[in-house]
């Protein structure tokens, strides 16, 4: 079944409003459990020192990222934030700059990085893996809406506010076709209970003889605490530490696999 199908099948809608005016409070739970449980994640599987750049959502700068950026510089890897203020805009500008991010990791690492996004910079993250594969390691987007139907978001109303229906990128031809995966390994983290982002617009849905390394990892999370969720980050740990040209599909072992629902995803 192909994205469109689906997409025709189940009509985009946002997350309830339920869930959207719980995002605060179960994002503080979730940034005090990532400082309670802080050390014990040094045990996390350790990198081998490429280069990991974190793009940070809509309306969110490098501040929100700078507890994972710091959890990865611990586990080893050389992680750079975009330096780019908050990610409002969405103009050619902008994307030249991020490209131009991508282009300085890779010279300073001198090898091909991985690219972590949360939400929209998750969508930032795939279009550039799209530009310059040949750049990027893999690619791990954070409740990311990877869908060109902006119905499936709550921040649909402000992002056109600030944007315009018709970004610049795309009246070039550019971002569209949002749900194809760049060609490199492909990690989309959604959480259920998202209550900005609805988790069928981060699905992805893997067509074998386009790229077969795609993969959908479900977690329990809101969606303003994706990036300082416990078990978002075991997720990106144990997917950053694959060897380069041996990615396999997340199979998280023993207990750990307590903490991943494995319910449909359609």
């Amino acid at each position: 079944m192909t994205a469109a199908t689906v997409n025709a099948a189940t009509p985009a809608r946002p997350p309830s409003r339920l869930l959207a005016l719980a995002e605060p409070g179960r994002a503080f739970a979730e940034m005090a459990a990532f400082y309670a449980l802080r050390p014990a994640m040094r045990t996390l599987p350790k990198g081998d020192g490429h280069g990991v750049l974190v793009l940070p959502g809509f309306m969110a700068s490098d501040g929100s990222t700078r507890p994972m950026r710091s959890l990865l510089t611990d586990l080893g890897y050389d992680v750079a934030g975009w330096n780019l203020g908050r990610n409002v805009r969405v103009d050619n500008a902008r994307i030249e700059a991020m490209m131009g991010c991508v282009d300085e990791l890779t010279d300073s690492t001198g090898g091909k990085i991985s690219i972590v996004g949360w939400s929209l910079g998750g969508v930032f993250a795939r279009e550039l893996a799209k530009m310059a594969p040949e750049k990027v390691r893999q690619v791990i987007s954070l409740g990311s809406p990877i869908s060109d139907d902006r119905n499936h978001t709550n921040a649909r109303r402000l992002f056109e506010f600030l944007n315009g229906e018709e970004p610049e990128p795309l009246k070039d031809g550019n971002f569209e076709g949002l749900h194809t995966p760049p060609l490199v390994p492909t990690t989309s983290i959604l959480t259920k209970t998202d209550g900005v982002v609805g988790w069928r617009g981060s699905v992805q849905h893997p067509d074998i003889e386009y790229n077969a390394q795609t993969e959908n990892i479900e977690v329990i999370a809101s969606h303003c605490g994706l990036g300082v969720n416990p078990t978002v980050m075991m997720a990106v740990a144990d997917r950053l530490a694959q060897a380069e040209g041996e990615w396999s599909p997340f199979e998280p072992r023993g207990l750990k696999g307590l903490l991943f629902p494995k319910t449909q995803l359609h």
